[in-house]
C-alpha cells in the first residue's frame, strides 16, 4: 500500500503543522513515527489558568492514516484539544491499520501515558471490548467515533450510518426504477459498516425486482481492496447495474476495476464525501454517481468537546451523538464545500 509514502504525502498537504521524521521534530511542535504511523502533536504554551482538572493529553487511534478521512479526524481532534487547553495539550494520533492487536496495544500505551481522553475508531467493534473495558477501569475517558463498540463507552459520536446506507440505496433504487442487479462492496466488521449495509438492505428489500448479486465481500475499506473485490465480481457477474460501496476509497477502487475491465454498464454510490469521489462525481466520464457525505474532522472535534465536558464532571444529555448525512450527486456536487 506504499504506506509511508502515502502518509507522508497526505500529512504534508493536510496540515503544515505535521513534520515527518523518525523520532522527533527539531522545533518541538510535532513528530511522526513512521514505523507505526504515529503523529504526535505537542506544544510549549498553555492558554488555561491553573485548575484542579485540566485537559493535558488526548490519544486518537483510527483505522488507516493512508486514508485522508482519518488524517482529518486526527486534525479535528488536535484543533479542538488546542482550542480547549492551549498549546500544552499533547495529542497523539495513531493508525491501527485495522489490526485488532495493534489497536489494543495502542490503547494500552495511551493508558500507560496517563492520557485523559482516548478517541477510538474501532478496528473491530467486538474484539476491542477488553481493551476498552481495561482503559475505562483505569479511569480513562473513552469516546468512540465513526463506529460504535460492543461495550460501554463514555460517549459515541458517529455519522448516522443507517441513514447513509438508506439514502445511498434509495438513490440506487430510484435510478434503476426498481429493477436491476446490485452489488454491495462490504468492509471491515465494525458497526458503522454493518449499519450502512443494513440501511441499504432495508431499502432494497422494498424492491422485489432488484437482485443483490453479492453483499459479503470485504474490501477492507480501501482502494486496493475495492479494486481486488470488484475485479473478482466483474469476472463472476456479466451484468451489474449498480454498486453500493461502504466508503469512498473502496468505491474508487471499484471504479478503477471497471476501467481496467472496460466495463461501463453500472454506476457507483459510496459513503464519505471524499475529495477523490467528489471529483469523480463531477466528471461526466466517471461511473461514480453519488456519495453520502460525512464530516470526519467535525466528529473528532465533537468527541474532544464531549470528553472534556466529562473530564469536568458534565455528562452529555445523550451518550449516542449522530451526525446526519447529505447525498451528493451530479445535480448538487457544485454546491458541496468539501471536508
Amino acid at each position: 500500500m506504499k504506506k509511508i509514502a502515502i502518509v507522508a504525502s497526505i500529512l504534508s498537504i493536510v496540515s503544515s503543522n505535521l513534520v515527518g521524521c523518525t523520532n522527533a521534530s527539531p522545533n518541538g511542535n510535532s513528530a511522526t513515527n513512521t514505523d507505526t504511523k504515529t503523529v504526535t502533536y505537542t506544544g510549549t504554551q498553555s492558554k488555561n489558568g491553573d485548575r484542579d482538572v485540566k485537559l493535558r493529553a488526548v490519544g486518537v487511534t483510527v483505522g488507516d492514516l493512508s486514508n485522508p478521512f482519518f488524517v482529518l479526524m486526527g486534525q479535528g481532534a488536535e484543533k479542538e484539544a488546542k482550542k480547549i487547553g492551549g498549546d500544552d495539550v499533547k495529542v497523539t494520533v495513531v493508525s491501527s491499520g485495522y489490526d485488532l492487536n495493534q489497536q489494543t496495544n495502542q490503547i494500552e500505551n495511551f493508558v500507560a501515558a496517563n492520557t485523559d481522553i482516548i478517541i477510538l475508531n474501532a478496528a473491530d467493534s467486538k474484539g476491542i471490548t477488553p481493551a476498552v473495558e481495561k482503559a475505562r477501569g483505569a479511569g480513562k475517558i473513552v469516546i468512540a467515533v465513526d463506529t460504535g463498540v460492543d461495550t460501554e463507552v463514555d460517549a459515541t459520536v458517529t455519522t448516522d450510518n443507517l441513514q447513509a446506507g438508506e439514502v445511498s440505496c434509495k438513490y440506487i433504487a430510484d435510478r434503476l426504477q426498481g429493477k436491476g442487479n446490485v452489488v454491495i462492496v462490504n468492509g471491515p466488521p465494525v458497526s458503522s459498516v454493518i449499519q450502512r449495509v443494513n440501511g441499504c438492505l432495508k431499502v432494497l428489500s422494498n424492491y422485489p425486482n432488484i437482485k443483490i448479486l453479492s453483499s459479503s465481500q470485504n474490501a477492507e475499506g480501501s482502494r486496493d481492496g475495492g479494486l481486488r473485490v470488484m475485479s473478482d465480481l466483474l469476472t463472476t457477474f456479466p451484468k451489474i447495474d449498480a454498486v453500493f460501496a461502504i466508503n469512498d476509497p473502496s468505491g474508487v477502487g471499484v471504479d478503477l476495476a471497471a476501467s481496467q475491465a472496460k466495463r461501463k454498464d453500472f454506476f457507483i454510490v459510496g459513503v464519505d464525501g471524499a475529495p477523490e469521489a467528489i471529483e469523480a462525481i463531477a466528471s461526466k466520464d466517471s461511473l461514480y454517481a453519488a456519495t453520502a457525505t460525512q464530516n470526519p474532522g467535525g466528529m473528532t472535534q465533537k468527541a474532544v468537546q464531549v470528553g472534556n465536558d466529562i473530564l469536568h464532571g458534565k455528562k452529555p444529555s445523550s451518550a449516542n451523538i449522530l451526525i446526519p448525512v447529505k447525498l451528493i450527486t451530479r445535480d448538487n456536487v457544485s454546491t458541496f464545500k468539501g471536508w
